[in-house]
């Protein structure tokens, strides 16, 4: 049976990406920050809930830890975890608006995916999944019909994007475990006050699909719900 780790799972892309998996026979770790939403979250879906703060060092080795006690490895490890920052004009940007969702949104895939690579490496096919966005792509946000176009985040963006090179980065470096990025699209979450056109079922498409596409699919890819995308 696959073993899969998701962060930032208690609502949202998230919470309907273990529903789904929970669905198709995997044994869902349900990672999240607050311990009264993530243990609702997963009673309901049949996981069991992991506390894990990626922001923070001791919180991410204890929720390995405590996957290394239970269950001994992973097969997938999906890094949902992230935050929006401030939007519209960045004028008044601080460092400290920027540091705290780089701390999220980049270093914390990084904390967990180096605390997670030993129980991974125990799987015979193991998977990384980082939910990135093309709201990270120079084309898309440049492109008048793409929505990613039409909104300001300053922030989001720049992190969503350094999350896409990130992932490459690994797939070159750790050739034994296969780590892609997922693009949900606009999708209607608490993230953008539920304001996109897409459902989260369609959102956690490329999300589901990569988590379970299975051996002999290529690493250091961009994917939607479409297919495979560049990102220039």
């Amino acid at each position: 049976m696959t073993i899969t780790f998701i962060t930032g799972a208690n609502k949202g892309l998230g919470y309907e990406t273990a529903r789904r998996l929970v669905a198709q026979g995997h044994t869902v770790l349900l990672g999240a920050r607050d311990e009264k939403a993530g243990t609702a979250a997963a009673g309901e879906l049949g996981a069991r809930f992991v506390a894990i703060d990626v922001t923070d060092d001791a919180s991410v080795a204890a929720a390995a830890a405590d996957v290394e006690r239970h269950e001994g490895a992973i097969d997938v490890l999906i890094n949902n975890a992230g935050v929006h920052g401030p939007a519209g004009d960045p004028s008044a940007l601080t460092g400290a608006d920027v540091l705290g969702v780089l701390d999220v949104n980049v270093a914390g895939v990084v904390r967990t995916t180096t605390a997670f690579l030993p129980l991974l490496r125990r799987s015979a096919d193991p998977v990384i999944v980082n939910v990135s966005s093309a709201m990270g792509s120079l084309e898309a946000t440049h492109d008048p019909a793409r929505p990613e176009s039409h909104y300001l985040a300053p922030v989001y963006t720049a992190s969503k994007a350094a999350l896409t090179m990130l992932t490459t980065q690994y797939a070159k470096a750790l050739t034994d475990i296969r780590i892609n990025a997922a693009d949900p699209g606009y999708t209607a979450t608490d993230l953008n006050g539920n304001s996109g056109p897409q459902t989260v079922t369609e959102g956690t498409d490329a999300v589901v699909g990569l988590a379970t596409e299975g051996p002999g699919h290529g690493s250091g890819r961009f994917v939607d719900r479409d297919g495979e995308i560049t990102w220039p």
